[in-house]
């Protein structure tokens, strides 16, 4: 049986090694809360929130691509929004490299996406919710 330690560490070998990903963000790719405290890079933060203990193995794991906020200039007033364009491009090579990895004795799938404001930062982050299932 694997635990939450391994599903997170596939996770995390399968984006370190996309040399397309890796060249493109300005931060690192890290495992739960191993992100630097107050980073405002481009990071990938890698976490399992739940793993069956009985055979066949169901779990469930974030994939998480934070990006600073951009200032823009609405009716006058200065803002940070979101910066969609960066994320649809770092989110496009997490998924290239995550579909193109085949795993023996493990499958994944991503299943749902969503984008949620950072509440202490001005950043936000694409949250790519993946299920697993280990024969």
């Amino acid at each position: 049986m694997i635990q939450t330690f391994d599903t997170d560490n596939v996770l995390f070998d399968v984006l370190k090694a996309s040399l397309d990903l890796t060249s493109s963000i300005n931060g690192g790719i890290y495992v739960g809360g191993e992100r630097p405290d107050n980073s405002v890079k481009e990071d990938i933060v890698i976490n399992t929130i739940d793993l069956t203990q009985d055979l066949p193995q169901r779990g469930t794991s974030n994939v998480n691509i934070h990006v600073a906020d951009i200032d823009v200039k609405i009716q006058g007033t200065n803002q940070k929004k979101a910066n969609n364009k960066r994320m649809k491009e770092l989110t496009t090579k997490v998924l290239s490299a995550l579909t193109a990895a085949k795993i023996t004795g493990l499958n994944y799938w991503i299943t749902n996406q969503n984008v949620i404001k950072e509440a202490e930062s001005n950043q936000h982050f694409v949250n790519l919710r993946i299920e697993f299932s280990i024969h």
